[in-house]
């Protein structure tokens, strides 16, 4: 069914563009100087994604701007524009295109869900905004004072859920996450790049109205360098959690866990984090949390055999817990992984949401790989987690790990 999704939104944007470029083409483009202007600013956008990482909400803010705003023009110095729905998608489609080619010339190919989503936003406040504002019933309604700024302002929060949704479905199309959790992520990044975007837009329809072409530059320059130090600024974050995953290995180096358990039990714990509704800072610090549960044993001398702490005393999990977390609060990470570090042996009615994923599937992943190459070890690891659902793990989160594995597991490359 999600994949259907997919192919059913692709669809409806391949239709979409395919009948503005052919209105396009069959009318004429009216006021070419304007649309090439505004198809530059899209290509120049689209080309400014080079660096984008993978998984970014907007990954062209200023090409996301720019296509908002050529929706929203309805003057250009003053002189009304004469283009309508079907050129705005041309335009938009083209710039796209034009700023695909480098992905295309190093094999990418062009990112579909990302023009889909542009495409159908893009249509979406067209649709809304250029016949009631071209027929003059918009002015004649609201004015050209309070009134039309509501308008727009109401018009940019609708375009806003609409892009969230069309994000929030391609996204559980191509995973498979719930799409609740990801609608929530969606929404809560409309209050960042999403609401920067949608004032930039505005604001450039509403200068060139005024000053012509020659308000693009003006409003656009702040939005690039901000995509550009967003950029950087993301760059020593993937450097940071880099460094997290390596301090993760020094279990296994050391022999203390058998190798690759820590990115197994991170991947596992973002995806059932994800089934039970976390996004954003939270599944963060849930990842986190999960490459270095085990930190603690480095304080061991004698290592437990293949690191499966499950099997000790509750006192002996917990010692090593805490001094885990002593670990993590050294490493200057955030306060709240030490507490799920900490906490992760505690009785499951104490815990943390985090901490009850992480144990759950730390579990799991020791439990599964006893009984060498048995091909029942994963059903029955996951139902001893049901038999100790009474006090040591979440019933919640057993069945959702249940769900996850039901899946397929974690698709994808571990993290790290």
């Amino acid at each position: 069914m999600p994949r259907g999704t997919a192919v059913l939104l692709r669809t409806a944007a391949a239709t979409v563009a395919a009948a503005g470029l052919g209105l396009t083409l069959w009318h004429g483009i009216a006021e070419p100087g304007t649309a090439l202007a505004f198809g530059l600013l899209i290509t120049v956008g689209e080309l400014a994604r080079w660096g984008a990482r993978r998984g970014e909400r907007e990954p062209a803010p200023l090409a996301a701007a720019g296509a908002l705003a050529y929706a929203l023009l309805g003057e250009s110095a003053g002189r009304p524009t004469t283009h309508g729905v079907a050129q705005i998608v041309a335009v938009v489609v083209a710039g796209a295109l034009v700023g695909a080619v480098p992905r295309i010339a190093r094999g990418q190919g062009p990112a579909c869900d990302h023009v889909t989503r542009r495409v159908l936003t893009v249509a979406f406040a067209a649709v809304c905004f250029q016949p009631l504002y071209n027929s003059g019933e918009l002015i004649r309604t609201v004015g050209r004072g309070p009134g039309y700024a509501l308008f727009l302002l109401l018009l940019l929060v609708l375009t806003a859920l609409c892009d969230a949704v069309l994000a929030a479905l391609l996204v559980r199309a191509r995973t498979g996450h719930p799409y609740g959790p990801l609608l929530r992520g969606e929404l809560h990044a409309l209050l960042g790049i999403g609401s920067a975007v949608c004032a930039t837009g505005v604001v450039i329809a509403l200068a060139v109205a005024v000053a012509g072409l020659w308000a693009l530059p003006v409003f656009c320059v702040p939005l690039l360098l901000a995509q550009l130090s967003f950029r950087r600024y993301a760059a020593v974050r993937d450097t940071y959690r880099q460094t997290i995953a390596s301090l993760a290995r020094a279990t296994e180096i050391a022999g203390y866990t058998s190798p690759g358990h820590a990115h197994r039990v991170a991947a596992l714990s973002r995806a059932v984090g994800r089934e039970l509704g976390l996004s954003g800072p939270d599944l963060t610090v849930l990842e986190y949390a999960a490459l270095m549960h085990d930190i603690g044993q480095l304080s061991l001398v004698d290592p437990v055999p293949e690191g499966a702490t499950v099997r000790l005393p509750e006192a002996e999990q917990r010692r090593i817990a805490l001094l885990g977390g002593a670990v993590v609060r050294q490493t200057g990470a955030p306060a709240a992984v030490a507490v799920v570090v900490e906490r992760q042996a505690d009785p499951y009615r104490e815990q943390p949401l985090p901490a009850r994923i992480v144990r759950a599937v730390n579990a799991y992943d020791e439990l599964s790989r006893e009984g060498g190459e048995h091909p029942d070890r994963a059903l029955r690891a996951l139902e001893r987690l049901r038999l100790g659902t009474a006090r040591d793990y979440h019933p919640k989160v057993v069945e959702s790990l249940a769900r996850v594995l039901a899946r397929g597991g974690v698709t994808g490359p571990a993290p790290g």
